[in-house]
């Protein structure tokens, strides 16, 4: 099942069916209890009640007329021609012959349960009582499909009471979480006007200082503070996009075809540049024919940079960045594969939370970037997963589904960014 694209809305679902299967466990297990507690109860009273009236009829019940249920055997007594087959028990009445004492054995014959006296009376003659449990034996079955249907009762009242008790325990959590998004949005918002004139400024004032031949240490707090100004915007930019794609069903309305091979080449392109200070070799490889997602674009161009991004920073000079883009059935995969440092396999689910820094103690970005890429990744429907080595480069894999293969434009030439 692919993971929900709105993580605070999966997680108010979570908590209501937790609350629902909870409350149901308790209904179930108390049901059940009463259920046993009867089923016990009512086999002790059963037996005593049985054994206190074979007693007596061994002892001094009627041996032509036994009561109803009860059959007696003595010496010399013909057999009611209703008695099961089987009885008396012949090896009890030797035994009782020889040692005067009384036996007690419970049968288990013809779908049935007999109780089984053996005793001699005050007269000398050895007599054995059978009880037929039939009856009893099918009051307890009808006790436990009465507490079957008390349970299919109770499983849908704690169906109903758990959607009630959930909706009503979880609402404040929801309320919580869309009052968080709404600040999130509404303070990136008003931030991101007065961080973009600030990384402005700051530009301006590094261009003035080099120009001017001002003290190296100067320029050198200038260009930090370009450099922190822009992460800062960088860092608003994902904030609103998480808000956005968490915004629900009106997002929807701006999904279109995005050819995935076409944005793997551009973004490629777009980090030119760092590919050529970083002495590195990057090739992105697609079929020569479009491959259509239905997306967001600035969203999906947003995740594919990521990636791009993610390799560049762990490559080190010389090494090589393999961009490809495939259709495996029903599903697009856009892998990122590098050369670079590698990552630890136990830190690899850990990658996509916010603010995880990883073992060496990250890369020194704002642990943003890659939760922000399985956002929107899961809210596109896809999967994205990595491996990787230690030393041995990393390989991001982003799946998402893709609509059937459809004609388009010519396809682009491959994108080559070699080493300067």
């Amino acid at each position: 099942m692919r993971p929900s694209g709105n993580p605070d809305r999966a997680a108010v679902r979570r908590a209501r069916l937790r609350i629902a299967v909870i409350t149901a466990a308790i209904i179930t297990l108390l049901v059940t209890g009463v259920g046993a507690i009867a089923d016990v109860m009512m086999t002790r009273a059963q037996n005593e009640q049985v054994w206190r009236e074979l007693r007596y009829g061994a002892a001094l019940g009627d041996l032509a007329s036994p009561p109803v249920c009860t059959w007696l055997y003595a010496p010399g007594v013909a057999p009611l021609p209703n008695a099961p087959r089987g009885f008396p028990v012949r090896a009890d009445l030797d035994r009782v012959r020889r040692t005067r004492t009384a036996v007690e054995r419970t049968v288990r014959r013809d779908d049935t349960v007999y109780l089984v006296r053996t005793q001699a009376r005050a007269d000398g003659k050895v007599v054995q009582a059978v009880f037929d449990m039939r009856f009893q034996l099918a009051d307890r079955t009808h006790l436990w499909s009465a507490l079957a249907v008390a349970e299919a009762v109770g499983l849908v009242a704690a169906a109903l009471t758990g959607a009630v008790l959930g909706r009503l325990a979880v609402a404040p959590l929801a309320d919580a979480l869309a009052r968080q998004r709404r600040f999130v949005t509404d303070a990136s918002h008003e931030l991101r006007t007065p961080v973009t004139q600030v990384h402005t400024r700051a530009q301006l004032l590094a261009r003035q200082a080099a120009a001017e031949e001002l003290p190296a240490a100067h320029r050198a707090g200038l260009d930090r503070l370009v450099g922190s100004a822009g992460r800062l915007g960088e860092v608003l930019d994902d904030l609103l996009l998480s808000a956005s794609l968490t915004a629900g069903p009106a997002r929807l309305s701006q999904r279109r075809p995005v050819d995935l091979v076409a944005l793997a080449r551009s973004v490629a392109a777009e980090e030119a540049d760092r590919v050529r200070d970083g002495r590195l070799t990057v090739t992105v490889d697609g079929p020569p024919q479009p491959l259509f997602v239905t997306g967001i674009e600035s969203a999906l161009r947003r995740a594919v940079g990521e990636l791009l991004a993610n390799a560049i920073s762990h490559t080190p000079q010389g090494g090589r960045i393999r961009v490809s883009v495939t259709r495996s059935g029903r599903e697009a995969e856009l892998t990122v594969a590098d050369t670079g440092s590698g990552l630890d396999p136990a830190e690899a689910d850990r990658l996509f939370e916010r603010f995880h820094r990883g073992g060496n103690g990250g890369d020194g970005r704002y642990g943003l970037g890659l939760a922000l890429l399985r956002e929107v990744v899961t809210g596109h429907g896809g999967t994205v997963g990595v491996t990787g080595r230690p030393g041995r480069g990393a390989r991001f894999t982003i799946r998402l589904p893709c609509p059937p293969p459809r004609p388009g434009r010519p396809p682009a030439p491959p994108v080559t960014a070699d080493r300067g």
